[in-house]
């Protein structure tokens, strides 16, 4: 039986059944950003021209930079760390993959559809999503045995808020590593379909293949080189992170909830029913994350920095 697709997101459906329009609501049912990387003017060329290499090299080279990825690993730029995320099952004939059961459910729908069986046990591939997403669980790495398993893949979409927790640097140069990057989740900019493959070279260079001609966009080169590049943006950011988030558990904890994990851009609640509570949120036009797999877990991404009167009053 094939999983239940849920994600964050779904705006429209909230806003049919609770009203309002979207400027009235805040959606928190995402990790993302409230703030995202200032998108820079871009010159009108880039959105009637098709990406040249020279604008590829430059935003792999300032993704090498900034994750400090070895020379001897690949990197490859993609139109989203989803595209990848369907592709990786398809670089090797179907077998049995480990993956944890309350974590990014879109992992396990792609190797599904590709065949794959899915355990948690010992497998010749093995998906680990690193913080975890939505217990922001870190993956040490001590229970990895490079020679129990032919593909890793290591989901990073949401470690930039903590980079030195990365396993780019000890693990890229391995056979059958693979790690993936996002621009939607710290730098906010999930609208912009940017994400990176980074290791072990025959198989970045298999979804290369995959991928085709011009993966990525013009404007997403030109403004995830930017982004990349900044690492002022990037170092303030974590530091406001930081202050935003205490004050989210600080305000979400007096209504009588349990902090029970997350991460600076996401935090998952414990409380008597993720339902009810999704309600009452609804009510003041704020959207939460609720799982199908657990009735009292209720995640909240952080608001906008002048809406954070709406969460207190929805709370």
């Amino acid at each position: 039986m094939n999983p239940v697709r849920d994600h964050g997101g779904g705006l429209d459906a909230a806003i049919a059944q609770y009203g309002g329009t979207r400027a009235d609501w805040i959606d928190l049912s995402t990790g993302i950003n409230p703030i995202p990387y200032p998108v820079p003017q871009l010159s009108g060329d880039i959105w009637t021209a098709l990406p040249d290499q020279g604008a590829v090299r430059a935003l792999e080279a300032a993704a090498r930079d900034f994750w400090m990825v070895p020379d001897d690993a690949a990197l490859l730029a993609a139109p989203g760390a989803s595209s990848l995320i369907a592709g990786i099952p398809h670089l090797l004939p179907a077998g049995r993959v480990q993956i944890a059961q309350r974590s990014y459910n879109e992992h396990e729908a792609a190797f599904r559809g590709a065949g794959w069986q899915i355990t948690s046990d010992n497998a010749e591939a093995r998906v680990i999503v690193h913080p975890n997403n939505p217990t922001g669980m870190m993956w040490s790495g001590q229970d990895e045995h490079p020679g129990d398993r032919t593909l890793l893949v290591i989901d990073e979409s949401f470690c930039d808020i903590t980079l030195g927790n990365t396993h780019v640097r000890e693990l890229t140069t391995q056979p059958g590593v693979i790690i993936l990057k996002s621009l939607g989740k710290f730098w906010g900019l999930a609208g912009l379909r940017l994400g990176f493959a980074i290791g072990d070279k025959m198989m970045i260079g298999r979804l290369k293949e995959r991928l085709g001609p011009w993966p990525v966009s013009g404007p997403a080169l030109a403004v995830g080189r930017a982004a990349l590049e900044d690492m002022q943006w990037a170092n303030s950011t974590r530091q406001r992170l930081a202050v935003d988030v205490a004050r989210m558990d600080a305000t979400v904890q007096m209504k009588g909830t349990e902090l029970i994990g997350g991460t600076a851009l996401f935090r998952l609640y414990q409380v008597d029913n993720a339902l009810k509570w999704q309600e009452k949120l609804a009510r003041g036009k704020v959207w939460s994350r609720v799982f199908p797999y657990d009735q009292k877990w209720l995640r909240l991404g952080l608001p906008p920095a002048d809406r954070w009167g709406q969460l207190e009053a929805a709370l």
